[in-house]
């Protein structure tokens, strides 16, 4: 004899950093379990310190942190987080990331620029982590950037269906606010039955943030105007787009994005703003400044949780959306 066998079976734990730990209670509270407890605080100079309350040695560890501001720190919270599983000796280590930091930079527009989304892959594959799960990556190539599983989940059927649930298919036009989502909103268009048309922008290449918006192209006169992005940062592009629509004769403009960053001046935009309704999910945590009646805040954990659910199960993630389809 040269061995022997064991009858365990496989054991499924969430860990959660503390970016944004009420998403992780909703997750848990789907799969029916709890998150693990953590210690984690930060020292007098800035350094983190994690430690796991409970044995992950043979378990199918999931973690998850979404990336929001100081979003640096929450970054390498989660790569002290995936170091110390894999010092724990967890059996596998999928990375929740509902909202990936640097996505925006995954590749160079110019000379000496960096490709950061593929830094961050590096950055989590070097740590530990085995495979990745993520929600509406900024492009999908990125999918190619870490050597090993994504899951990439998509908030289109949720803030898709909750349009429909609004605003009657006949008077709806799906609007990509720059030629780079034109992809992305014709899948709204074919699952909402609804036209299609574009707000052509230009960016000014030196100055982040700066937007000038050229034209719409589609007819939007007395049309609801859905307007579909993957993240909206400080608000100018969106707002900008929206008042085009408007000066275009569009009824109505509703701004849906899975991601609301939402920083800098983004609050004071969207309370200025004529758009009738922005629609979020929680992939990142709503600052407080933005309660405001115009914008609905819509749960990916029942999403993220059936995810973690086919992982653990080795069921098929795809499946999910082929359903919905």
């Amino acid at each position: 004899m040269t061995g022997f066998k064991t009858t365990g079976e496989k054991k499924l734990m969430l860990f959660s950093g503390r970016a944004h730990p009420e998403l992780a209670e909703e997750v848990a509270e789907q799969l029916g379990i709890g998150v693990v407890p953590t210690k984690a605080f930060d020292f007098a100079n800035g350094e983190i310190y994690i430690r796991f309350q409970e044995s992950a040695r043979g378990a199918d560890c999931f973690l998850m942190q979404s990336h929001t501001a100081p979003i640096n720190k929450w970054i390498m919270e989660q790569l002290i987080m995936i170091d110390a599983l894999k010092r724990a000796s967890a059996r596998s280590i999928t990375v929740i990331v509902p909202f990936y930091g640097y996505a925006r930079q995954d590749k160079k527009h110019r000379g000496r620029e960096p490709i950061s989304a593929r830094l961050m892959a590096d950055l989590f594959r070097k740590a530990g982590a085995d495979r990745i799960l993520t929600v509406d990556l900024h492009t999908d190539q990125i999918q190619g950037f870490f050597d090993g599983p994504v899951d990439h989940l998509f908030a289109l059927p949720l803030l898709a269906d909750y349009v429909a649930s609004k605003v009657g298919g006949d008077k709806l036009t799906v609007v990509s606010p720059d030629a780079g989502r034109v992809r992305v909103a014709d899948r709204w268009a074919d699952r909402l039955g609804a036209p299609l048309a574009i707000v052509h922008k230009r960016r000014d290449p030196d100055v982040a943030n700066k937007v000038t918006v050229h034209e719409v192209v589609g007819n939007v006169k007395g049309r609801v105007c859905v307007l579909v992005d993957d993240m909206i940062d400080t608000g100018g592009t969106i707002c900008a787009a929206a008042e085009a629509l408007f000066a275009n004769g569009a009824e109505d403009v509703i701004v849906t994005a899975t991601h609301g960053v939402l920083s800098g001046p983004a609050a004071d935009r969207l309370k200025n703003s004529k758009v009738s309704e922005f629609v979020f999910t929680n992939t990142l945590p709503t600052p407080g400044e933005l309660d405001l009646d115009k914008i609905t805040v819509l749960s990916m954990a029942p999403t993220i949780a059936r995810a973690v659910r086919e992982v653990f199960e080795d069921g098929s993630v795809t499946s999910l959306f082929e359903e919905q389809a």
